[in-house]
């Protein structure tokens, strides 16, 4: 098992950390969709946990103004390559002594 992992039991801390990093967060009912917002840069998602994912990647990338694909930089990461599994031994937090 994880340290940490995607599930309804972690939304409330996601809204929180954004909350605390100065975002207004919301749900809006009709489109089922969460939503952030700072400083005019608005986001969303289908759950708190993936909304802090799509705000860290706004964070890392800091954009200075809108363009289509801001987000979209160069890189050697290959998503479809994804290994599957862990490149180098770990042994989690949860199982040291």
């Amino acid at each position: 098992m994880p340290t940490l992992s995607d599930y309804v039991n972690v939304f409330g801390e996601a809204t929180a950390v954004l909350h605390e990093k100065g975002y207004q967060v919301w749900y809006a009912e009709a489109s089922k969709l969460f939503f952030a917002e700072k400083d005019g840069w608005d986001f969303a998602a289908d759950s708190p946990t993936a909304l802090l994912g799509v705000v860290a990647i706004y964070e890392a990338r800091q954009p200075k103004a809108y363009r289509e694909y801001w987000w979209s930089t160069p890189h050697d990461w290959d998503f479809a390559a994804m290994p599957r599994q862990p490149n180098r031994p770990y042994r989690s937090v949860m199982r040291r002594d």
